[in-house]
């Protein structure tokens, strides 16, 4: 793909063998060049409409595939806070490090990629608002700096329900 920005938030609970939380928040500023960016709330919800293959990868590395929505081992919706996110760790080596980081609280965060679809920003002065946007991949990042920051946590110990708004997908 063509095109594709990249932003990074910091949004991860290991549960067992899945990471989850949010791969973008919503109305949270983040300073890109010389510009300051919101993703607002509703810029996915017409690709997640369309079902699309989406794959979860570690630090944007086509090589280091971790799920994807096609084969239902990530599963992505839109809720009140951002962009929510489930990915079922594979029973690889790569799996196991990012857990065992995930767990001590080491990754840097999520990571989105994408593109603007037509007549999905607006821009006011040096403040570009994202309303539509095309989801190309998600990326657990495990150093750098988030443009999009949040808290990363690792619960492993007891489930925690997490309610996907959007789809209503119940996450235990």
């Amino acid at each position: 793909m063509e095109n594709i920005e990249r932003r990074v938030a910091e949004e991860i609970r290991a549960l067992g063998r899945k990471l989850t939380g949010l791969a973008v928040p919503f109305n949270q500023p983040a300073r890109i060049l010389d510009f300051e960016e919101r993703v607002l709330p509703g810029a996915f919800s017409a690709c997640l409409a369309k079902g699309p293959d989406v794959a979860c990868l570690a630090d944007h590395d086509p090589s280091k595939l971790l799920g994807r929505t096609r084969s239902k081992t990530l599963r992505l919706a839109e809720t009140p806070a951002g962009l929510g996110f489930e990915v079922d760790l594979p029973q690889t080596t790569l799996g196991a490090d990012l857990l065992a980081l995930a767990e001590r609280g080491d990754l840097a965060g999520m990571s989105i990629g994408f593109r603007v679809n037509p007549g999905g920003e607006r821009w006011n002065g040096k403040r570009r608002d994202l309303t539509s946007l095309e989801l190309a991949e998600i990326s657990v990042i495990s150093g750098g700096e988030p443009a999009y920051k949040t808290s990363v946590q690792a619960r492993s110990k007891a489930p925690v329900r997490l309610a996907l708004a959007i789809r209503r997908m119940e996450i235990i």
